[in-house]
């Protein structure tokens, strides 16, 4: 995975918006998306094309139809990488504070 790609298609607040649309309602068509969106068609496929580069969006062929999917996985790497390893100390302190006040400190 390219992190780089995903923070820089995250970092726009449009692509942002269409990853909420596909959240709430996967497998969207462009005209379905574009509906939402107070752009042009052209400007919201070539925001689809970095969030499919960033491997944010997947694609699925049905018919003529292309249909966008949000693909959660690099942002649960980066919440792995970035975010998980900062909770741990948060959620031990936590269970510490939980061990004290129950009185079964070590």
């Amino acid at each position: 995975m390219d992190i780089d790609k995903v923070f820089k298609a995250l970092a726009d607040p449009t692509r942002r918006r269409l990853l909420d649309q596909l959240h709430s309602e996967n497998g969207q068509t462009l005209s379905a998306l574009c509906t939402h969106m107070d752009m042009t068609r052209q400007a919201v496929t070539q925001h689809l094309q970095q969030l499919e580069d960033a491997n944010l969006v997947a694609v699925v062929w049905q018919g003529r139809e292309k249909l966008h999917y949000i693909n959660p996985v690099p942002l649960h790497e980066i919440h792995a990488r970035w975010i998980a390893k900062f909770e741990h100390n948060r959620l031990d302190a936590l269970h510490n504070l939980k061990q004290k006040l129950e009185g079964k400190e070590k």
